[in-house]
């Protein structure tokens, strides 16, 4: 089963919790700090469109790029409620950040909610590197966020269980995660148990999501051998410098 594919009805459930307003306040302010003139996004890796949507309100447009049909279906039902003054600043479209090509360039990418750690092989992984530079005008910014190797070795993986309920749905989702140390993955297998209330009836789902875990020195050589220049790395959110408690990093890299 594709990644998402078989829970991307019940994703924004699942992570309700996740504040995007913040989270894209966030990334507004790394985007004023290194290139304010920004007016235009690609975002690889688009899901729901969590982001972009907050994006657009502030009069940025965005063009957003998933490679699940059913993730871009729910987003694509959000813009059809947006007023005309909105919708016209977002786009969506299908495609793999391994190897989408659109005829326009763009002043920023971003590729958020650890997108990049679902490159696993060197090739993936310069691939989507190779995207961002192709869609970006000069001196063009792209920012990611990826699983950093220091926190993930030092505080390893472990089972977790959460728990998610609206009026329609009860979800038990299960993460068990495998550790493979030289190829720098986590295999993180998913359980989910959906009950649909009305009907009665459970499905169970399983997924697989591998996450690579990188290194500074390792964005550093990336950036390097693509055509970049590594200006900015903290922490998600809190903006402190990564470290060995520091799972989620952001970083800034220039065209």
């Amino acid at each position: 089963m594709s990644v998402f594919g078989g829970y991307a009805h019940y994703y924004d459930l699942l992570y309700r919790d996740k504040d995007y307003l913040s989270e894209s306040i966030f990334l507004r302010n790394l985007i004023e700090k290194h290139h304010p003139n920004t007016r235009t996004i690609l975002e690889l890796g688009c899901g729901t469109g969590g982001h972009a949507f907050h994006l657009a309100e502030k009069d940025l447009a965005v063009h957003g790029v998933d490679i699940s049909h059913q993730m871009l279906a729910e987003a694509n039902k959000k813009r059809a409620t947006l007023t005309p003054g909105m919708a016209k600043n977002i786009v969506f479209s299908h495609g793999d950040a391994r190897n989408v090509r659109i005829d326009n360039k763009f002043d920023c990418a971003i590729s958020l909610f650890h997108v990049l750690s679902y490159q696993t092989r060197n090739d993936d992984v310069m691939a989507a590197f190779q995207t961002a530079k192709h869609h970006l005008n000069p001196g063009g910014i792209f920012i990611f966020d990826c699983w950093y190797g220091p926190a993930v070795l030092t505080t390893l993986p472990e089972v977790r269980i959460k728990r998610f309920e609206d009026s329609m749905y009860s979800i038990i989702r299960i993460a068990e995660p495998v550790m493979h140390p030289n190829m720098n993955l986590v295999d993180v297998n998913y359980t989910v148990l959906i009950k649909d209330k009305a009907k009665e009836t459970i499905e169970e789902q399983k997924e697989t999501h591998s996450m690579r875990y990188f290194f500074y020195p390792e964005i550093e050589m990336l950036c390097r051998q693509n055509g970049f220049e590594l200006v900015d790395a903290q922490e998600w959110m809190s903006g402190n410098q990564p470290g060995f408690d520091t799972w989620s990093v952001s970083f800034v890299v220039r065209r």
